[in-house]
Formats: structure tokens, C-alpha cells, sequence
């Protein structure tokens, strides 16, 4: 009986000391309460997602949208395109299905409760444990689902924006091919040999078939958007919050690509960003260290530098530097992001991972800061492909030296992961504190491709433009001024609409108090 009693009032200690301790109302503004209470909530993983969770992180940068896309819902669409599956490689594939070849119909997936297990873990990194290298496993997912991802753009736009509203996101910049290959289809068709005369080449593709290309590419991202609407009954009673996300998209390059394929994508992209203000940029992919990435990497580059010459309006987020120690030789690693700012004129740089690596990294660090080059940071696919994690990620440099950062979720689908995950990561692994976090949520507005005139005068975000600087986001109505600068400007709306959103945020019941707080814990890199 006395060991029960005392176990009782040892758990009834346990717990009340996990209780948040009620701090004065007006001991700190909003702000450094909400910042108090992170603190409180650091080592205390269910109080630290639940503050997560519900803090509005703006925009998600780096966003492969087919990598996006958890394997729950490509198996439901590959039964319902009754495609087959082979069973050996855990692929959905065409018809004919033959169990004779060990391929059998995707509809067998759900009916088959180990099977179903099976294709979700090979097609994703839940609960991967090799044999193969994470990095070679992450990559390898995308030919298991391409046969379902390439038929479901405007259903995939639909889980997106209601994964995005529901994680708090307002901004979603995707990685997509929107002209379903046309631009390659240009080069195999006419069999465009690769010229290194750059004016040539370009000359060849625009008489062969480009301004269908661009076609093909606008009328795909119409009618992707239109299922995406028809999915969450926009403009209806019933509309879904993902109705409020806004959307714009990266054209992708494959640059494991012959140079012909690569270049003619790149121009198509360019193309379709000048036609078309849904597309905001072009962005090479495929895993870097592949041998075409590395081999042609400067040719890639001169590429970049003369088609900017010709699209100069047209930005350019650039994968550079998804690169580690041992995964190249030691000399791949010195260059990449350098060259994509300096030669491949990118306006924010994908991953970073290597920086240091990089020939005088610490003058790179200072130009980047200096030219406000954004950096795309993936914590999770970092840690998962590259092995990169903790006080290894250069996340922590980045933001001593000054450069602007932005979290991003890269591919949360093959992850298993999501934006609130990756502030988990942040808070948990990087120890950043709250008024960082703040700032990496603003960047993601700040540094994102959308249009217009910017909310903000300075980086620190401590002065707005003058026509709102007397306005209040959480008011009812911004002054005259501020709302023709509103009207003008996309970027400045989601900035403002942000800063409401924040401000609603800290006000809330959940940081008013705090626990007992770690402050070995916080990091500050303000």
C-alpha cells in the first residue's frame, strides 16, 4: 500500500511539472511570450509539434510535386487506373498484368494487407533499413509510381493545396513537367543532334515544334487546375481551405539528360515562364552526383548563362550542393554552388549541403549574404539521402554568415515527412528559437518568385513599406495607400496576410504561458 501511495504521488509529480507555469500577461509583448513558450516546450516532443503544427510557416519553396505525394494515395490510383504491379520491384506498371511474370493487378494491393505494406515502404523511406544506401533507395522511389503521377497532375495539385492549408502554408512553389515531355519529344523526333553553338541549337528547337511545346504545357496546367478546383469545390459553400493556397510552378530540367534534351528544356521552360505567369522558374533535377550531373555540370552552366542573357526576367532556383563528403570525388565538391550564382546566375540555391567543401567557402558565404541569395534548406531528405544531419548541416553557417534561408520540404511524400516536421527538425536538431523561425517563415515569402513590390523595406523585417508602415495587419482594413500596394503586388497580399496570421498566432491561449524553460537550449543566430 505504501509503494502504491508513493508511486502515485511521484506520478502526480511527474505530470504537474510538465503543466505550463502561468507567466503575467504583461510580463512581454506577443512575440517574446510566444518565444518564451517554444522555449518551455523545447524537450517536451507532443507541446513542441502541437506549437509547430499550428504556426503559420508561408511558403514551402522546394517542392518535387510527384515526390510530394504519399504512396497511400498512388496505390488507390493505380487501382482505379488498373494498372499492375510487379511484384519483384515493387513498380506499378501497365497492363498486360501476368502472374506468370509476378505482376499482378494494383487492385491486389488493397486487398493483400502484406503486399500493401510492402509497396508503401519500397516506395517511400518509411521504415527503411537497407541494404542499400538511403541515397540510392530515396531516388530509386520515383520509377516505382512515375506510371500512376503521370496521369493524376490535378489530383496530386488537390492533396497538395489541402496538405498545405492544413499544415498552415499559404505559398507552394512546385517542381513539376508540365509539357509532359514535349521538349525531349522535340529532340527524338527530329533528331536534333546537340550543337555547341548555343544560337544554333536554340534556332533548331524553336522551328521544330517549341510553340507546341508551350502549348502542350500551358493546356496540361489548365486542366490540372481545373481538377484541383473540381476537387475541393472552390467557389462553392463547401470549399476546401487548400482553395486558398496559392500556387505557382518550377519547370523542371532533367539533367541526367543528353545535353540536346537538357538544353531544349531549359528553353522550353524559359519560354513557358515568359507566356505563362503560373510558371515561375526552371530548376535542374536528378541526383547530382549522377555521372551526367557531374560531367556536364559546366556545360549546364554556360547553358544557364546564355539562355539568361536571352530570358532575363525569368528567375532561376538552382539544385546545387546535394553533395557529400565520399558520395564524389573530393574536387566535385568545390565548385557547384559557386558556379551556379556565378556562371548559372541563380537567384536561390536547392539544398547547399557542401558549402564548406567549396573552394574559399567562408568569401562564398559573404557573397551570398551580400547578393541575398536564398538558400533552400531540406533537413529531412538531407539527413535521409546524404546521411547529413545535427551539427553537420551548414544550416547553423548559413545563418551566422547572414544568408537567407528558407525551410522546405523537398520530397515529403517519399519522406514521410511534412512542413511542420522539418520546424520539428529545426527547433530539435538546429536549436533555433522562435524569432529565427520567424524569419526563416518570412524568407519563405520574401525570397519566393512570386510578383510584385515587397512588404518589406529592410531584411531584418522590422520596417514595412511606407504606404502600410502605419497599418496594422490584424486591423479590419489597411489605409487607402496600403491597399492599392496590396492590389498591385502578389507578394506583398501573402506578406500581409502572413503577418495577420502570425500576429493571431502569438496572441492565441497556448502562448500566453510557459513552462519551465531550457535556455542551454536556445540557440540564437539573429
Amino acid at each position: 500500500m505504501l509503494i502504491r501511495t508513493m508511486l502515485l504521488l511521484l506520478l502526480t509529480a511527474t505530470a504537474t511539472s510538465a503543466q505550463p507555469r502561468p507567466v503575467p500577461r504583461n510580463a512581454a509583448n506577443p512575440e517574446t511570450r510566444t518565444a518564451q513558450y517554444l522555449e518551455s516546450v523545447r524537450r517536451q516532443p507532443s507541446l513542441l509539434l502541437q506549437f509547430l503544427r499550428e504556426m503559420p510557416k508561408g511558403g514551402d519553396l522546394h517542392n518535387h510535386l510527384s515526390g510530394a505525394i504519399y504512396a497511400e494515395h498512388y496505390i488507390q490510383w493505380a487501382a482505379e487506373d488498373d494498372l499492375c504491379l510487379n511484384r519483384q520491384s515493387f513498380a506499378f506498371v501497365p497492363q498486360p498484368c501476368g502472374a506468370d511474370k509476378d505482376i499482378v493487378s494494383a487492385k491486389k494491393v488493397l486487398t493483400d494487407a502484406t503486399l500493401y505494406q510492402q509497396v508503401i515502404n519500397a516506395q517511400s523511406m518509411r521504415f527503411f533499413r537497407g541494404p542499400e544506401s538511403g541515397h540510392d533507395h530515396f531516388f530509386d522511389t520515383f520509377g516505382k509510381f512515375g506510371a500512376v503521377s503521370n496521369n493524376h497532375m490535378g489530383d496530386m495539385l488537390a492533396v497538395m493545396a489541402s496538405e498545405a492549408a492544413a499544415d498552415h502554408l499559404s505559398y507552394l512553389e512546385l517542381l513539376l513537367d508540365p509539357d509532359n515531355g514535349a521538349a525531349e519529344k522535340i529532340i527524338e523526333d527530329h533528331q536534333i543532334v546537340f550543337d555547341d553553338n548555343l544560337a544554333t541549337l536554340r534556332d533548331k528547337i524553336i522551328h521544330n515544334g517549341l510553340a507546341d511545346a508551350i502549348a502542350a504545357g500551358r493546356s496540361t496546367l489548365d486542366q490540372a487546375e481545373s481538377r484541383m478546383r473540381e476537387l475541393l469545390h472552390c467557389g462553392t459553400p463547401q470549399a476546401s481551405p487548400g482553395c486558398n493556397v496559392t500556387i505557382r510552378y518550377q519547370y523542371q530540367v532533367l539533367r541526367g539528360k543528353a545535353p540536346a534534351i537538357a538544353f531544349s528544356q531549359m528553353l522550353t521552360g524559359l519560354e513557358l515562364a515568359s507566356a505563362d505567369p503560373r510558371v515561375v522558374d526552371i530548376n535542374p533535377v536528378m541526383p547530382e552526383d549522377a555521372y551526367v550531373p557531374m560531367h556536364d555540370f559546366d556545360l549546364h552552366m554556360r547553358m544557364l548563362s546564355y539562355l539568361h542573357g536571352l530570358y532575363p526576367k525569368v528567375h532561376l532556383s538552382l539544385h546545387a550542393g546535394e553533395l557529400w563528403t565520399g558520395l564524389v570525388p573530393p574536387a566535385g565538391l568545390t565548385y557547384h554552388i559557386r558556379h551556379s550564382i556565378e556562371i548559372g546566375n541563380a537567384n536561390r540555391i536547392g539544398h547547399g549541403v557542401d558549402v564548406m567543401f567549396e573552394n574559399d567557402p567562408v568569401g562564398l558565404l559573404k557573397e551570398m549574404a551580400a547578393r541575398k541569395v536564398a538558400v533552400e534548406v531540406n533537413l529531412s531528405s538531407n539527413d535521409q539521402i546524404l546521411g547529413v544531419s545535427g551539427k553537420d548541416h551548414p544550416l547553423a553557417i548559413y545563418l551566422l554568415y547572414g544568408v537567407p534561408v528558407a525551410l522546405s520540404s523537398d520530397d515529403q511524400g517519399v519522406a514521410r515527412s511534412n512542413m511542420t516536421q522539418e520546424y520539428v527538425r529545426a527547433v530539435r536538431d538546429q536549436g533555433l528559437n522562435y524569432p529565427v523561425l520567424k524569419r526563416i517563415v518570412r524568407n519563405s515569402l520574401e525570397f519566393s518568385f512570386l510578383p510584385g513590390k515587397s512588404l518589406w523595406t529592410d531584411a531584418t523585417y522590422s520596417r514595412r513599406v511606407p504606404a502600410c508602415a502605419a497599418d496594422q495587419p490584424l486591423s479590419a482594413k489597411p489605409s487607402q495607400a496600403c491597399q492599392d500596394l496590396l492590389a498591385k503586388s502578389e507578394r506583398a497580399r501573402l506578406q500581409w496576410r502572413l503577418e495577420a496570421d502570425l500576429g493571431q498566432f502569438e496572441t492565441k491561449t497556448c502562448c500566453t504561458a510557459t513552462a519551465t524553460p531550457h535556455p542551454q537550449s536556445a540557440v540564437s543566430m539573429r
